[in-house]
């Protein structure tokens, strides 16, 4: 029997759909991510980065990784640097090659020159989204990453 194919997103099948990581302190963010990734697949939740590292570590452990991680840098407990230094660390471990990498979004109000450094070149960023947070900018940047058509 031939699955149809589900209109959000052209694939054939539901377990290749886009699984997600929202890992964001603040609540109305939060929302807006959800409901922006929702029609692309599984969106699970992170209020801090100490729950973002459990999550990713959960996911290597039980071979479902997350196709992206959308990671916000100011937060309580561990910031989104540290946390993706750590996730960094978890795919090493688990033997993830670069290539094969979970795609991180960093999506933080700090704009500035510094952070954009720190996540990309220190923290190993995929990309990254200044809020306010635009639907259409962060679809355009996972176009690019081929995460979505």
């Amino acid at each position: 029997m031939v699955l149809p194919d589900f209109p959000w997103t052209g694939r054939e099948k539901e377990e290749e759909r886009m699984k997600t990581l929202v890992v964001e302190d603040d609540f109305t963010s939060r929302l807006l991510l959800q409901e922006i990734l929702k029609d692309f697949g599984t969106v699970h939740i992170a209020v801090n980065g100490v729950e973002a590292v459990e999550a990713m570590s959960e996911a290597l452990r039980t071979g479902q990784p997350y196709d992206l991680v959308c990671l916000d840098i100011m937060m309580p407990e561990m910031d989104g640097h540290e946390a993706l230094k750590k996730i960094r660390e978890l795919e090493k471990e688990a033997g993830v090659l670069p290539n094969d990498e979970v795609k991180v979004v960093m999506t933080t109000a700090l704009g500035d020159p510094k952070n954009v450094f720190e996540a990309y070149y220190r923290g190993g960023a995929t990309s990254y989204v200044v809020k306010p947070i635009h639907k259409r900018e962060l679809l355009d940047r996972l176009r690019a990453l081929q995460l979505v058509e």
